[in-house]
């Protein structure tokens, strides 16, 4: 458990359950020796930069989270420095919840879910909406993607944690399913050229009986 993350969200009520149940003892050492991981170290970088999505969550004034799932290519969310990720807004469906919810209050969240590989990043910290830096637009912009970049969100990092793979489903982006379409009708090309009479070729996508 890294050092910061635990400092943040061990509140009083988390660590008086965590008593109850009778793991306070195991988080109270992890969070005293454990590493800040308060900045993006080369597994994180891979990580952040091979996400098709993510999901941003805020704090509305009268105290009810708020979460968004923000899609994009790969690399979209962009690491602006070792503490810092940022990514293009643009026009969506007007509502500015997550935008107005900034205006009040800073506090953030990132969850990150890579569903093939089952690993799960969350990210606590503090995010502003930045309009009128042309710099900071710049960076967050991708070049082949034709919208109009109305705002950045800059998300600066006060602790990380890896969440453990159970229970999360396998699943595939289109893009791999493409892929590994791709990849079985080569096979089945290479396999009928082999055996150009097709006798007694099994077909490698039926089922095992």
């Amino acid at each position: 458990m890294p050092r910061q993350f635990g400092k943040i969200a061990f509140t009083p009520a988390v660590k008086a359950m965590q008593e109850k149940m009778g793991s306070r003892e195991n988080y109270e050492r992890f969070v005293a020796k454990g590493a800040d991981n308060n900045s993006i170290n080369p597994d994180l970088e891979q990580f952040i930069s091979s996400m098709e999505g993510f999901y941003l969550g805020t704090v509305s004034s009268n105290g009810y989270p708020y979460i968004q799932f923000r899609g994009g290519k790969a690399g979209f969310l962009k690491i602006l420095d070792p503490r810092t990720l940022g990514f293009a807004d643009f026009r969506g469906n007007v509502q500015y919840i997550s935008v107005g919810n900034l205006a009040e209050n800073d506090k953030a969240f990132l969850f990150l879910m890579d569903y093939r590989h089952r690993r799960r990043l969350k990210i606590l910290g503090r995010a502003r909406v930045v309009e009128d830096d042309p710099v900071i637009l710049a960076r967050v912009r991708d070049t082949d993607y034709d919208a109009t970049v109305e705002r950045a969100i800059v998300f600066e990092i006060d602790g990380w944690d890896w969440n453990c793979p159970q229970h999360i489903p396998i699943r595939y982006s289109e893009t791999e399913v493409e892929a590994m379409q791709t990849r079985i009708r080569e096979l089945e090309k290479l396999l009928a050229a082999k055996n150009p009479n097709n006798v007694n070729t099994p077909d490698p996508l039926a089922p095992i009986n």
